[in-house]
């Protein structure tokens, strides 16, 4: 598990000779375990905070540390699944789990070992010696959440990673990653378009406004586990945070 501190972190692009603000001055802290999803409009910078946090972009100004440390000198581990499976197809479900762990130095049975408990995990078992062509979509993203849960990372980054998937085998995953969570306790940073999905994963929800991209909320999400989305308050949690994006008042801006 990791702390995570985003402190007053702004990043600014150059393109066509002008300056682009995409984030500005957002500060945030995560507790070891815990869940937080961000949701906001498109442009607002969520994507761009997730990349800063694996380290894929350098901040303009500003810091990111794990556990008190600057995030490149942590020793925390830090694991990302994106919208796309990003699965090797020529290794199977199996091979595709444990390579992570085998480019960290695991020996091939111990990796293997590790890659089995995640298959279980995920409900995968079965279909450890399948290749990627011969799943469907939410198997090979099961893959991999398997993947980068299993070489036990202290921060787990995940942007948008069910967007693409149906209705059905979204509520499906968003089950498995709930009871992932609370079998692994990761500290969890969870982009998403989806306001139901943010309240139904998220311990607390932070909510983005762009132009340029800054932190305009955050909400507690206090509903106990399983939670019910057609219970009359996660209608009310999601209805504020919906109404939260839509506003154009700025007063918190």
């Amino acid at each position: 598990m990791a702390q995570v501190t985003v402190d007053k972190v702004s990043k600014t692009y150059l393109t066509d000779n002008r300056s682009v603000t995409a984030l500005h001055d957002v500060s945030l802290d995560m507790r070891d375990g815990e869940f937080v999803c961000v949701v906001g409009h498109s442009g607002c910078g969520k994507t761009t905070l997730l990349n800063i946090l694996a380290g894929f972009l350098q901040p303009s100004s500003g810091e990111i540390r794990v556990d008190g440390v600057p995030r490149e000198k942590s020793k925390a581990s830090i694991g990302v699944v994106f919208q796309e499976y990003a699965l090797f197809p020529w290794r199977t479900a199996l091979q595709n789990v444990a390579f992570g762990l085998e480019m960290a130095g695991e020996s091939k049975a111990a990796a293997r070992k590790r890659a089995v408990e995640f298959l279980e995990l995920v409900h995968l078992s079965e279909f450890a010696n399948a290749y990627p062509h011969q799943l469907s979509g939410g198997m090979r993203q099961r893959v991999a959440v398997a993947r980068a849960m299993a070489y036990e990372p202290g921060l787990l980054l995940m942007d948008e990673p069910f967007g693409a998937l149906d209705a059905q085998t979204r509520e499906r995953l968003q089950s498995l990653t709930q009871e992932v969570w609370l079998a692994t306790h990761k500290t969890i940073f969870y982009v998403t378009h989806n306001i139901s999905e943010a309240v139904f994963l998220g311990e607390r929800v932070v909510i983005m406004r762009p132009g340029p991209g800054r932190i305009h909320d955050i909400v507690d999400i206090k509903l106990p586990r399983p939670r019910d989305p057609l219970s009359d308050e996660f209608i009310d949690i999601q209805r504020h945070i919906t109404r939260a994006i839509m506003d154009r008042d700025e007063r918190h801006g």
